[in-house]
């Protein structure tokens, strides 16, 4: 580990020096921790060209029941405003492509659920991330993962960790799209990283394979459409057109990313934590046909699945068409429909 040093005295040679040694320190422990990606980039307004995007966004109904995201424009704006003193964005980014699918005839969770919460993963290994940069030397931070109004996508791509791909989600170069995003605004002042080049080029296959045609040309999503955001940020009722599309989904979707040649060769995730639990694997469509709300508070204790509460998963399993999951034949386990 770097020791503290103290500012004064240096030239701006050994400044430099210093900040590219810390830079390096920190990169170096973000691998330890599990993360795949560092990256970083200065604090500043965010272009008028992504905040007007935001805005035609919101003001076409595009985000749908999440009314959150139509809060705190200023400080999507300005990231400063939510650290004093503020400098420098580190991005990093959690690879959670699975190792193993759940068993084929299932209902189907989204990839990001199989294991624990990213919420309390990224956290823990974020603040980790933190504390090592303020024994390295006298900084403040704040830990941010999914939980502040950042555009993290935005501050990803200008932190050299990927591009933003035609389905929305950031791309990294090299590995897919099947990664968690998280930030620490610090008040050091470290050298930025170098956005990368990418693109989807004339693909177009996410927007033909997505079962709702949520994915909009324009490089937008319209949850309202989203079987992601249906299932689990709606607490009313699924819309009727959406419900015939949702094939043995019952938390989520991973349509998009699936098609997506980015993922082709995208590596399983080293992360024991983000692993489906045994509990998981046993989740049959009997088995959540019949799921007790006791139940449901156990398995899904540390899982992002408990976003959806007991009332939403329930919602979803009684709306899948219960023909999928007969067996084909008699004597035979196989299921008779797939997503």
């Amino acid at each position: 580990m770097l020791c503290r040093v103290p500012w004064s005295g240096c030239s701006i040679m050994d400044f430099s020096s210093i900040l590219s040694d810390y830079t390096a320190a920190i990169r170096a422990e973000a691998r330890k921790l599990g993360f795949a990606a560092c990256g970083f980039a200065p604090v500043g307004d965010v272009p008028a060209g992504v905040m007007a995007s935001w805005q035609g966004w919101i003001e076409g109904g595009k985000h749908a029941c999440m009314s959150y995201m139509e809060r705190y424009g200023e400080v999507r704006r300005n990231p400063a405003m939510l650290l004093d003193g503020a400098n420098t964005v580190i991005c990093v980014a959690m690879n959670y492509c699975p190792s193993d699918e759940l068993p084929q005839g299932h209902p189907r969770f989204a990839y990001y659920a199989y294991g624990q919460d990213y919420h309390e993963l990224m956290r823990e290994r974020l603040g980790e991330l933190a504390a090592f940069m303020e024994r390295m030397t006298e900084c403040r931070n704040r830990v941010c993962c999914d939980t502040a109004p950042l555009f993290e996508r935005y501050w990803a791509t200008r932190a050299g960790i990927g591009f933003i791909g035609r389905h929305t989600q950031l791309i990294v170069p090299g590995a897919g799209s099947y990664f968690f995003l998280g930030e620490i605004l610090t008040t050091l002042s470290l050298p930025s990283t170098q956005p990368v080049a990418g693109s989807c080029g004339d693909c177009r296959r996410c927007i033909e394979a997505c079962p709702t045609h949520a994915i909009c040309d324009n490089g937008t999503l319209d949850t309202r459409r989203c079987l992601s955001c249906q299932t689990i940020e709606n607490r009313g009722g699924l819309p009727v057109d959406v419900i015939p599309r949702l094939g043995m989904r019952v938390y989520g979707c991973d349509t998009c990313q699936q098609v997506c040649p980015y993922n082709e060769g995208a590596l399983p995730t080293q992360e024991a934590a983000l692993q489906p639990s045994d509990e998981m694997k046993e989740l049959s469509y009997e088995r959540l046909k019949n799921l007790s709300r006791e139940e449901f508070a156990s398995i899904f204790r540390h899982s992002a699945v408990k976003r959806v509460k007991y009332e939403g998963l329930m919602r979803n399993v009684n709306a899948l068409n219960p023909a999928l999951f007969e067996p084909r034949d008699k004597g035979t386990d196989e299921p008779s429909g797939n997503a």
